[in-house]
């Protein structure tokens, strides 16, 4: 995503547009919507790339019903009838133009429903609205010319169908072009706006398929993860937002696929150095070696000159529990496209965080998106200074910071860059002023 659109969503009123980066990080205060915007994209992803109607419940987000989610100025009786979403991505090589979507967002028995889909794909634009009695509206547009017909659920069975996949909506219209409500377009714009349809198809199975493997959806973190435990036992492979699969996950991947355990295991303990955690990393496994044994997972922090002893993940501190979901997540192969971070520094000292911001610019580039959501001064210089000294492959251009400013009855977005020294560009003066404002605080000023 290179930006993201928000229109009377939650505590954003009117429209705004933030820049997004492989690597975006959100600073503000606390409640000014940052939880908010990591679930929005998460929707977004969605109904676009999956073209399913979006759970806006689901963990580890929970934005209540529809009168949550719209914007809402009691103080002025402002509440819309419907709210606004969408983002624009050029990040594919091969793409002539950028892919832009926008979803407007309403009640519909309870269910906060994207009415309306308009999407810009190579020159053409789409737009399909849910109807009633199994019929939708679509319009297509090219430069100055538009048409708009009916697409039907005839084919999809006995069941009503609300949110029509526009390449279904437009090829049940085309195909329909005799009937009432068919489109009636040329040859040659047919062909053009098949050609759209087709590379936008393209970009979709790219999003479906991005990085190979099975994480194909945004991960997205709780900002507490899984208390750890003395000993496990085997557990379900299901990802989820506190990590609580992860030692199951790292176990089974010791027995089953040594050399990748190798790897995986490897850049763990890279990390747990430089953060100082740990150095190394095992899996202590009781009994049995089959999927049915119990384990533990034992951690050892070297000294100067002695290794010293394992240690059970129980016994050494919150810090290493609360950061190896997120860190294997980060590391794992076949990771996922995008990662939705909820403050990643939870318990961690100061030079811990720091190695955090240093990952994160290890990570993210064209084909790994991170977004994180983070009240660590540390993570953030962090990364200004990684990418002024050009530790990692990551530009001044592949960060955005986005500073979330709360106002009256609402909050405004700004989107903050870098220059090649790490300092920060296009910043309001509350930015300056809140960091200041905790830095004389820490020195007694």
């Amino acid at each position: 995503m290179d930006s993201v659109t928000l229109k009377d969503f939650r505590c954003f009123r009117g429209e705004q547009t933030a820049r997004m980066a492989p690597l975006t990080l959100l600073v503000g205060e606390n409640s000014t919507g940052k939880t908010s915007f990591l679930a929005i994209l998460r929707a977004l992803w969605d109904v676009a790339v999956y073209e399913v109607v979006p759970d806006f419940r689901r963990e580890p987000y929970d934005l209540g019903a529809f009168s949550e989610i719209v914007y809402n100025d009691s103080s002025r009786g402002e509440q819309p009838d419907s709210f606004q979403a969408g983002f624009r991505d050029s990040s594919l090589e091969d793409s002539s133009e950028a892919v832009s979507f926008l979803f407007t967002f309403e009640d519909d028995d309870g269910v906060t429903f994207p009415v309306s889909r308009y999407v810009s794909a190579y020159h053409t634009w789409f737009e399909v609205a849910a109807g009633s009695d199994r019929i939708g509206k679509l319009r297509i547009g090219i430069e100055d010319r538009s048409w708009k017909g009916d697409c039907r659920s005839d084919r999809f069975g006995p069941s009503p169908v609300r949110l029509f996949p526009i390449d279904i909506a437009v090829w049940d219209a085309f195909h329909t072009a005799d009937r009432s409500g068919g489109l009636s377009i040329g040859e040659d714009d047919m062909e053009r706006v098949g050609d759209s349809l087709e590379r936008l198809l393209s970009w979709r199975r790219t999003r479906r398929h991005s990085i190979g493997g099975d994480a194909t959806v945004p991960f997205a973190s709780a900002p507490v993860r899984s208390k750890p435990q003395r000993t496990y036992d085997p557990s379900r492979l299901i990802p989820d937002p506190e990590g609580e699969y992860i030692p199951a996950y790292l176990s089974m991947m010791s027995r089953r696929d040594p050399d990748t355990w190798k790897g995986l295991r490897e850049n763990l303990e890279e990390f747990g150095s430089a953060s100082g955690l740990f150095d190394e990393i095992t899996i202590e496994s009781f009994g049995r070696t089959d999927d049915a044994a119990p384990f533990q997972i034992q951690i050892r922090k070297f000294g100067r000159k002695l290794k010293g002893n394992r240690r059970n993940l129980i016994d050494v501190g919150y810090g290493v529990s609360q950061t190896l979901p997120i860190i294997t997540e980060l590391l794992r192969p076949n990771a996922a496209p995008m990662f939705l971070l909820q403050q990643p520094e939870v318990h961690l000292h100061p030079s811990a965080q720091a190695a955090l911001g240093s990952l994160f610019c290890s990570i993210a580039g064209p084909d790994r998106q991170l977004v994180v959501e983070t009240h660590s001064d540390y993570i953030i210089d962090r990364v200004r200074m990684d990418v002024r000294d050009e530790k990692t492959d990551l530009k001044p251009e592949d960060v955005s910071i986005l500073y979330f400013e709360r106002g009256e009855s609402d909050v405004k977005i700004h989107s903050i860059r870098l220059d090649d020294l790490g300092n920060v560009l296009d910043a309001p003066d509350s930015y300056g002023a809140f960091f200041m404002e905790e830095t004389r605080r820490s020195i007694g000023i």
